[in-house]
């Protein structure tokens, strides 16, 4: 098992402290946050597995790597911590998270859309982030057979 590059998913956004089983933020359950300190290393992989999985997916909905090489000089300009298991779907959502303000195309970094109306970095990623939470939460539904009323 590899080392992470963080020891939690936290993003600093927590909306389970008002209500959501589903963190807006990281994307994990509730009981994950509260019990995180007490997971093994295997539980939190898990976690960790999901939510790659999950975002990679959220994001080949609305991108395609043009160019491996430009997104990871895109990485390295932005400071993004690479692992072993991050993709290249991950690694152009972190670099959207981070500088998404400050790009004027997604071809800046090695990136294209797949959808016409949903070109400009901000917009994909706000629409990344909005699938990522969707799938989420019917991870969560499908889990433990429990609606998450949003």
């Amino acid at each position: 098992m590899s080392r992470l590059v963080q020891s939690t998913p936290c993003v600093g956004i927590c909306s389970t402290t008002y209500g959501d089983l589903v963190c807006r933020g990281c994307k994990r359950f509730a009981h994950e946050i509260v019990s995180w300190n007490g997971y093994s290393t295997d539980q939190r992989e898990r976690v960790w597995q999901r939510l790659r999985t999950l975002r990679d997916q959220a994001a080949a909905t609305f991108l395609i790597v043009a160019d491996a090489r430009l997104l990871h000089d895109a990485g390295v300009a932005a400071r993004v911590p690479r692992t072993s298991e991050m993709s290249l779907l991950t690694l152009g959502y972190e670099i959207l998270r981070r500088r998404a303000r400050d790009l004027t195309s997604l071809s800046e970094i090695g990136l294209t859309p797949l959808r016409d109306d949903q070109s400009q970095p901000i917009v994909v990623r706000d629409a990344i982030d909005a699938e990522f939470h969707l799938r989420s939460i019917a991870h969560f539904e499908r889990s433990f057979h429990t609606p998450v009323d949003s």
